[in-house]
């Protein structure tokens, strides 16, 4: 090919009719320029030549690689550089979002250039690919089996690939064999599935006459950038009155008639068999249009143009006289126009909202899997990256696609469990009150008397401020609320408990102050028990007094625990200070369960040890349970847990210590004298 093109090349420098390399004895027929194309190697090859001699040539199609400062001294283009073609046939691929293509290239220069530094470029802007082969170059009929053979090997190629958009970047000769492959692929009844193919400008639906039934049905969808080109005045009317029988007989027109209409003029044909005679008058228009098209095609444009160019620029030198028109730029606008069914190249479907991209090991960039958003994070767009993570005060819906604002939340008394938990302690705080009333009624009966009434009363007390200490915790959390909900409680049921155990202790006392000898009678007293509540007040009263000090509760949100709330809580400020309050409490609690289980088979008044047993067992296990259930609950919850333990545990010690006394005083008052006390203890 290239020693062909060669020789073709230095015959132009030489004689007409007589090949002499490097003579010339023609002093008329001087040529002053050379327009070379349409493919690339053959503009390389006559460059070679003829820039020896500082030649002008015109390029019309594919741009040689050339080097700039020397080779391409006397090159000028005709046809738009290939850089903006390269950007916009990746401005298509990014419109259309085709991120999954395949590539189709000659192996010369160009197309090399094409593959090793535009395709990166490509890459990075997210394309992927599932193919890029190399198409074998154009060479003489010896090698055509070989050929088309590996223009079948590309075929396998195409039809096994998901990719959806082929970018074919070639010379016209390509489409001549594409068109005979995909041919005898149908001729066979195994078509490949339906490709877009993107062809570049320097590309034609080129045929050979004998192509011109041939289906272009693998064709369609094609999209082919274009080189700008206006209608040239009187181009039909030259192409509708054309007569070859009126041309010379080695004339071109004649040759292409022929070939393009299959028949020959009685002066070419021989005298055996002439066939089809061509009478001059047949119409070009009657022809396909990838045969002959009757509108100017961009190459002859280009060709058009350089003609004038050189028409111009001898003008210009015989007049000496530099004209500079203005030359009309006549890129036309590309309108996007979208697609009723637009066709979709990638690698796999997109990741819809609400999920993320995430790499699949052994596959490009452009491979990939989608992970639905984890709670609290939305993607609002598809193939996001990452999950976006929602604010504090807003959560991700069902589907993770858009994040909602959060409600506020708190325990408050309209809502139902509001309204049950004070409903009991408003039930629980007017029965205390009623035993109270009982107590005080009755406060000179042998059974109130015993074990120290004033103990009593203080716990009767204790356990009517507890009922109502729950107010404190429901209701929006106020900076006053919070610092007294914990620490009141914290106190009144040390006041409670403390009472419990004094009256225990005083049961063990008495017991131990009726043997002979015994010093314990001078322990027996109020003092006693006074001690005993005082002094364990005070010592709660002072953790909960250091507390409020150093590291006090305040009001709170609380965005984190629940999903779709926003929980308005006390913060306990110091943990530690926290559960030293409640462990205190509960140390009282213990003490005092094993001095009555002690004391419980002791001979009592109304047996009330075994009451106090009893009641502070139900004390213990309701506050044990409570620790696991405060830390696992959320939330309001929490909240109403702690109410419910509070509730729970004083109607525990109402009911064990003060149901069966109530019960003797209002049911049985016979047995609520003096006399049956002595029998009881007897017995």
């Amino acid at each position: 090919m290239a020693g062909w093109t060669y020789l073709a090349s230095m015959a132009l420098l030489s004689t007409h009719d007589r090949f002499i390399a490097n003579y010339r004895c023609d002093d008329k027929d001087n040529t002053v320029s050379f327009i070379v194309g349409p493919n690339s190697q053959f503009c390389r090859y006559v460059a070679n030549i003829l820039n020896l001699y500082k030649v002008p040539q015109l390029i019309y199609g594919s741009a040689p690689v050339m080097n700039i400062n020397a080779q391409a001294a006397s090159l000028h283009w005709m046809f738009p550089n290939e850089y903006h073609q390269n950007e916009g046939i990746l401005r298509l691929l990014l419109n259309f979002k085709w991120t999954w293509v395949g590539v189709l290239y000659i192996s010369h220069e160009s197309g090399e250039n094409f593959v090793y530094d535009i395709l990166p470029m490509f890459h990075q802007k997210g394309i992927c690919f599932d193919f890029v082969r190399n198409l074998p170059r154009e060479t003489f009929s010896t090698n055509i089996e070989n050929l088309v053979l590996k223009y079948y090997e590309m075929y396998e190629v195409i039809a096994r690939s998901t990719a959806n958009v082929v970018i074919l970047y070639c010379e016209n000769q390509c489409t001549v064999v594409l068109r005979m492959v995909f041919h005898d692929a149908e001729f066979e009844e195994r078509p490949p599935k339906s490709k877009v193919w993107i062809m570049t400008a320097q590309m034609e639906f080129t045929s050979i006459p004998f192509q011109r039934y041939f289906s272009l049905r693998s064709f369609h969808g094609t999209i082919s950038f274009a080189v700008s080109a206006n209608e040239v005045s009187g181009f039909q009317q030259f192409l509708q009155n054309m007569n070859p029988a009126l041309e010379n007989q080695e004339s071109l027109m004649r040759v292409f008639w022929e070939l393009t209409f299959q028949c020959s003029f009685p002066s070419t044909a021989s005298n055996e068999d002439i066939g089809n005679i061509c009478t001059g008058e047949e119409k070009l228009e009657t022809l396909p249009g990838s045969l002959f098209e009757m509108t100017m095609t961009a190459h002859s444009y280009s060709v058009y143009n350089a003609v004038y160019v050189v028409a111009h620029a001898l003008q210009a030198m015989h007049s000496y006289k530099v004209k500079h028109g203005g030359m009309h730029d006549g890129r036309r606008q590309m309108q996007q126009q979208l697609w009723q069914v637009q066709p979709i190249s990638v690698c796999n479907e997109k990741c819809q909202e609400g999920y993320s991209k995430i790499k699949v090991e052994g596959m490009p960039f452009c491979c990939y899997s989608c992970l639905p958003c984890p709670e609290g994070k939305i993607s609002n767009q598809k193939d996001m990256d990452d999950c976006i993570e929602c604010q504090e005060d807003q959560y991700s819906n069902d589907v993770r696609d858009f994040c909602i604002q959060k409600s506020r939340s708190f325990l408050s008394y309209e809502e139902p469990l509001g309204i049950a938990l004070t409903t009991l302690a408003v039930s629980f705080s007017f029965i205390t009150i009623l035993v109270l009333a009982v107590f005080l009624k009755y406060s000179d009966t042998p059974i109130v008397k015993a074990n120290n009434r004033s103990l009593s009363y203080t716990l009767l007390l204790a356990l009517l401020l507890s009922f109502l200490s729950t107010f404190l915790f429901i209701g929006e959390p106020q900076k006053v609320t919070c610092l007294l909900r914990q620490t009141v409680f914290g106190v009144i049921f040390s006041v409670a408990v403390s009472c419990i155990l004094a009256k225990t202790t005083i049961v063990v006392l008495a017991f131990l102050a009726t043997k002979p000898g015994s010093r314990m009678r001078k322990w027996i007293g109020r003092r006693l028990a006074s001690s005993i509540v005082i002094f364990s007040s005070f010592i709660q009263t002072i953790i909960c007094l250091v507390w409020l000090a150093i590291s006090p509760p305040f009001p709170d949100l609380d965005t984190r625990s629940m999903a779709t709330e926003i929980v308005l809580e006390c913060n306990e400020g110091s943990t530690v200070l926290f559960y030293c309050v409640l462990g205190f409490m509960g140390m009282l609690a213990f003490i005092s369960f094993t001095v009555a289980f002690l004391a419980r088979k002791l001979p009592d008044s109304f047996n009330e040890a075994k009451c106090i047993t009893f009641s502070m067992l139900l004390f213990c296990s309701v506050w044990l349970c409570f620790v696991p259930a405060y830390l696992s609950t959320k939330g309001k919850y929490t909240v109403a847990m702690e109410i419910f333990s509070i509730l729970a545990s004083s109607v525990g010690l109402l009911g064990c210590i003060f149901s069966p006394k109530c019960f003797i005083i209002l049911v049985h008052p016979t047995l609520n004298k003096q006399g049956q006390l002595v029998i009881q203890k007897k017995k």
